[in-house]
C-alpha cells in the first residue's frame, strides 16, 4: 500500500489519494487535500482559517506540532473603540439552536496559509505549485453539493450569503441545494497566485491589503501590520499513555489535546467499562467528559500561556483522584463490575509510517468574503468557547483552541491518526473514535459511525442510535437530550488506523459526507 487519507469531503480525500499515487509522502498528501477543503468544504475552511498539523517522522520516531492558529489583531489600534458584532441563529436540529457572533469585529488574524508554506518547507516532497493546481482547477470548474453539503449550506445560510460577495458564490435569491454547484473563480486566481509567489505573499502586498481593507471598513482590527507579522510556531505535542498505546495532540496554548489526554488517563483509570452503547460505558464517557470540563475550572486558562500545565493536570495524584471521583458515578449504571486500571480534518498515513493529522476551521465564517479573492475570513473571535466574553488579549497573541489533531501510537508507529471537527464537541468526538477502536475493537469506518455522546453542564447529548433501554436507565442520573438521527452537531472526524490484520484503513464521517481512500 501507498497510504490511505480520510477527509471531510470525497474531493478532499481523492486529492490527498493522488498524491500518495503519485510518490508524495503523506505531509504532501495533506498539503493538497488542505487546499482542496478550501473549495469543496468552503463553509467550514479556506485561506481565512486557521489550524494545527501534526506530523509524526517514521525515519526518527519525531513528533512535532505546527501551530498556525489565528491570532488576536490589532497592532497599531491601541484604545479604539471595539465595533459590536452580528448575531445570528444556527439550527443544528429541530428546536436546537446554536448563536454565533460575526462580521468584521469577530476576524482574527489567519494563519493557514502560512501554515501549508511551513509544512511544505520542513517536510513535503513535491513542488509547491503542483499541490496547489487541483484546488485551483477546482474552484473554477465548481463542486457539486452533496446531501450533507447541502444541509450544511442551509443552516448556515445567515453567514455564507450575509453580503453581496457571499450571495455571488452561494445564492443569490436563495442558498444553493443538492446538486446544485459552488463555483469560486476568485479564490481560483487567490491560489494562481499562491502558486506563483508562494505563501508569504498573503501576508505582505495585494492581498495583504485587501484583507485588512475589507475587515477594517466592516468594524474588524486585521491590519496589515497583523498580517505581516504573523508566524508559524513549532511546539512539541502534548503526550500521554492510554493502556499500551501512547496519545500524541496539540498542546497548550490550545486546550483540546490537553483535555483529551486528562479524558484518556481518567478512562484508563476506570478501566473498560462495558459493551459499546451501554449504559456503563456510556456513563463512563460521561464523568471523563465531566472530570475534562472540571478541569478547566482550577486555573486552566491561565496555565495555558503560563507552562507547566500538562505536568500538573496529567500528575498521577490529579488523576487519581479524578479516576475515584468518576467511578463512584458510574457504579449507578454498571451491570458488571468496573474495571480498575469532536472544523474539517485530514488525516493521513504514507508507506513508510509517516503521518500527518491536520485540523483547520473558519469558525463559522464571518460573512465577510474579501472582493475579488474568494477569502472568507474567519470568526474565531466571536467564537465564547475561544475569545469568552470578547476578552481577546494583546495583540498578535494566539487563541486557545479545542482542536486536535491526534496520532496514537504503539511501540513507536502509528496505531491511528484522528481529528475532527466540532467546536467543544470534537474533543468528545476524538476521544469515543480513539476508545472504539483501542478498546472495542472496532474497525475504523465502525469506531467514527458510531453514535456519540456530549456532556455539557448535567445535559447529557444522546446521538440517534443510542439504544433506547439505555437512554431511559441514564436518565436516572443525567438529564438526557435524545436526537432523532446522527447530526454534525456531534463532529465531524476524518481517521486512518492500522488493522488488526496489518492492513490501513481509513474513514470519514458520514455527518458531514466525509471520504477516505487507501491507496494501492
Amino acid at each position: 500500500m501507498k497510504g490511505a487519507v480520510a477527509a471531510g469531503h470525497p474531493l478532499t480525500a481523492q486529492a490527498g489519494a493522488e498524491i500518495l499515487a503519485e510518490g508524495g509522502n503523506a505531509v504532501d498528501a495533506c498539503i493538497a487535500a488542505a487546499f482542496v477543503s478550501w473549495v469543496a468544504e468552503s463553509p467550514l475552511t479556506g485561506p481565512g482559517a486557521g489550524g494545527f498539523m501534526l506530523v509524526h517522522r517514521a525515519s526518527d520516531r519525531s513528533d512535532r506540532l505546527l501551530d498556525f492558529f489565528v491570532a488576536i489583531p490589532g497592532r497599531s489600534l491601541d484604545g479604539e473603540d471595539r465595533e459590536p458584532m452580528d448575531e445570528v441563529n444556527v439550527e443544528f436540529d429541530e428546536g436546537k439552536l446554536q448563536v454565533f457572533r460575526i462580521g468584521g469585529a469577530s476576524c482574527a488574524v489567519p494563519g493557514s496559509v502560512a501554515g501549508l508554506g511551513a509544512a511544505h518547507a520542513a517536510y513535503a516532497r513535491m513542488p509547491w505549485a503542483d499541490l496547489i493546481a487541483p484546488a485551483a482547477a477546482l474552484a473554477r470548474e465548481g463542486v457539486a453539493l452533496n446531501p450533507q453539503q447541502a444541509f450544511l449550506h442551509r443552516i448556515l445560510d445567515p453567514i455564507l450569503r450575509a453580503r453581496p460577495e457571499g450571495e455571488s458564490v452561494y445564492g443569490q435569491d436563495e442558498p444553493l441545494g443538492r446538486g446544485e454547484r459552488v463555483r469560486m473563480p476568485d479564490l481560483g486566481g487567490t491560489l494562481d497566485a499562491l502558486a506563483e509567489q508562494g505563501p508569504d505573499s498573503f501576508y505582505t502586498g495585494d492581498l495583504a491589503r485587501a484583507i485588512s481593507g475589507a475587515v477594517r471598513e466592516r468594524g474588524g482590527r486585521v491590519t496589515e501590520s497583523d498580517l505581516a507579522a504573523y508566524r508559524v510556531i513549532r511546539r512539541r505535542p502534548v503526550r500521554a499513555s492510554y493502556r499500551r498505546w501512547e496519545f500524541v495532540s496539540n498542546p497548550p496554548p490550545s486546550a483540546g489535546g490537553l483535555l483529551i489526554a486528562y479524558a484518556l488517563r481518567v478512562l484508563d483509570g476506570l478501566g473498560v467499562s462495558g459493551r459499546p452503547g451501554s449504559p456503563e460505558a456510556i456513563a463512563a464517557l460521561a464523568e471523563v467528559m465531566r472530570e475534562a470540563q472540571l478541569a478547566r475550572g482550577r486555573g486552566f486558562e491561565s496555565g495555558l500561556s503560563r507552562g507547566g500545565l500538562p505536568r500538573r493536570l496529567l500528575a498521577d495524584d490529579v488523576i487519581g483522584a479524578a479516576v475515584r471521583r468518576a467511578r463512584e458515578r458510574v457504579r449507578e449504571f454498571a451491570s458488571e463490575p468496573v474495571g480498575l486500571p469532536s472544523t474539517t480534518h485530514v488525516s493521513v498515513v504514507d508507506a513508510h509510517g509517516n503521518a500527518a493529522s491536520l485540523s483547520a476551521s473558519t469558525g463559522c465564517g464571518s460573512g465577510l468574503i474579501v472582493p475579488d479573492t474568494g477569502i472568507h475570513v474567519n470568526n474565531m473571535l466571536g467564537e465564547d468557547d475561544l475569545n469568552p466574553g470578547g476578552r481577546e488579549g494583546a495583540p498578535g497573541n494566539r487563541l486557545t483552541s479545542m482542536m486536535a489533531p491526534s496520532v496514537v501510537l504503539e511501540s513507536g508507529r502509528p496505531r491511528l491518526v484522528v481529528g475532527s471537527a466540532g467546536s467543544i464537541r470534537l474533543r468528545a468526538a476524538i476521544l469515543q473514535i480513539i476508545v472504539n477502536v483501542l478498546d472495542h475493537g472496532l474497525t475504523v469506518p465502525e469506531a467514527i459511525d458510531a453514535p456519540r455522546v456530549h456532556l455539557e453542564g448535567e445535559a447529557l447529548q444522546l446521538e440517534g442510535g443510542i439504544d433506547a433501554d439505555a437512554a431511559d436507565r441514564l436518565e436516572d442520573g443525567y438529564d438526557v437530550v435524545r436526537w432523532n438521527a446522527r447530526n454534525l452537531y456531534f463532529g465531524g472526524a476524518s481517521a486512518v488506523g492500522l488493522s488488526a490484520d496489518g492492513k490501513l484503513e481509513a474513514a470519514g464521517d458520514r455527518r458531514r459526507g466525509g471520504a477516505a481512500a487507501v491507496v494501492e
